[in-house]
C-alpha cells in the first residue's frame, strides 16, 4: 500500500481533534482507543526508572484512557501546534495541559512546561488509518508542582486527590525501564528507520 498522502494525515487529524474534544465535553475518554491499531503501544516516562505503557488497542483503553485518566475531569488538553510529516506517516501535536480548576488569577490552574503527543500512523488492512504508536512528553516538574499548587488551593476535586494519593508505581502499566513491554522510542525510531545523522 502506498503511504498516506498529506491530506488524508490531514483529515485523519482533524477527526482526532474532534474526538478528543468529545471526551473532554463528555469526560469519557476511552472512545478515544478505536483510533489505535490492534497491537499499537502508547507510552510516556515519568522517571528515567518509572514508565507507562499500554500494549495494544484494549489495554489503552483500560489502561491509559480510563485508569491513567481517573480523576482528571474538567481537565483538556488543548493542541497548540501541529507537526504533520507525509514522508514518515507521523504527527505531533503540542498540547497544553490544563485543569479546569478556578486559580487565584480568574484563569484555570495549568501545567506551565511544554506537552505533547508523537504519533505513528499506519494503514489498516481496509486501507484506513490508525495509530501505530504515540509517545508522550510533558515537563514532570511542572506537572508536579501544578498539582500540588491545586491540592493547596482547597479546590482540588476529590478524584484528584484520590488519584495523587496513588503510589504510581503500582498501576496498571507502570514499569521500571527493563521491564518495558515496548521501547522508549517508538519501535520504528528505536530499529534505525528515519536515522537522518549517526555520530561515528
Amino acid at each position: 500500500m502506498n503511504p498516506p498522502t498529506r491530506a488524508v494525515l490531514a483529515g485523519f487529524w482533524a477527526s482526532w481533534l474532534d474526538a478528543n474534544r468529545e471526551a473532554e465535553r463528555t469526560r469519557n475518554w476511552a472512545p478515544l482507543a478505536d483510533f489505535y491499531a490492534e497491537d499499537a503501544t502508547y507510552g510516556w516516562m515519568y522517571s528515567p526508572d518509572e514508565h507507562f505503557m499500554a500494549v495494544g488497542r484494549e489495554e489503552i483503553r483500560r489502561h491509559a484512557l480510563v485508569a491513567e485518566m481517573a480523576g482528571m475531569e474538567g481537565w483538556h488538553y488543548d493542541y497548540m501546534a501541529t507537526v504533520i510529516d507525509e514522508a514518515t506517516s507521523m504527527i505531533v501535536g503540542f498540547w497544553k495541559q490544563r485543569s479546569g480548576v478556578p486559580d487565584d488569577a480568574g484563569g484555570e490552574y495549568e501545567v506551565l512546561g511544554i506537552g505533547g503527543s508523537w504519533f505513528g500512523v499506519g494503514l489498516d488492512a481496509a486501507g484506513g488509518l490508525s495509530i501505530s504508536w504515540q509517545r508522550d512528553w510533558f515537563d514532570f516538574g511542572s506537572t508536579a508542582h501544578t498539582f500540588m499548587e491545586i491540592a493547596g488551593s482547597g479546590r482540588a476535586p476529590r478524584g484528584l486527590l484520590d488519584r495523587m494519593a496513588l503510589d504510581g508505581r503500582k498501576q496498571p502499566g507502570h514499569y521500571r525501564r527493563k521491564d518495558l513491554p515496548s521501547t522508549v522510542w517508538p519501535p520504528p525510531v528505536e530499529e534505525g528507520r528515519y536515522v537522518i545523522r549517526e555520530d561515528q
